[in-house]
């Protein structure tokens, strides 16, 4: 029984090792995601997921979607977000912007200095958190 808990726990920290490394390597050049938390919600299938994005002056951050709704807070700097079906939006520490599950989207910090962003994301449970769109 001892031996099956150690093995676990290897597993686990082994999968953690691969998934952070594997969210690192397919960064951008000038973007930084940090995951702040991760849980589940009451309601079935659905997780809550926060995570810091800093890009760089004059980084963009591509066309991509989510499985689920996000909500951006922006921390600093300038972003312009060009969200499927609306015009650009220029938003300044602390504007926030609401973005629905599925829709196309891409950030670029337009301004002179890092811009932040806190994003809230109420995803599908075992889905991948962000997929490029060409």
């Amino acid at each position: 029984m001892k031996t099956m808990r150690v093995l676990a726990r290897a597993a686990l920290i082994a999968a953690s090792i691969l998934t952070v490394t594997t969210a690192q390597a397919a960064q951008p050049a000038g973007v930084k995601r940090t995951d702040l938390q991760r849980h589940d919600l009451s309601v079935s299938g659905r997780e809550a997921v926060q995570v810091r994005v800093d890009l760089a002056p004059g980084v963009a951050f591509g066309s991509h979607t989510h499985p689920g709704e996000e909500i951006i807070y922006v921390l600093a700097g300038t972003l312009e977000y060009d969200v499927e079906g609306k015009p650009p939006a220029t938003l300044k520490a602390g504007d926030v912007l609401f973005i629905p599950a599925g829709t196309v989207h891409a950030a670029k910090n337009v301004g002179d200095v890092t811009a932040s962003e806190l994003a809230t994301y109420i995803v599908e449970k075992g889905k991948p958190i962000l997929t490029l769109v060409n």
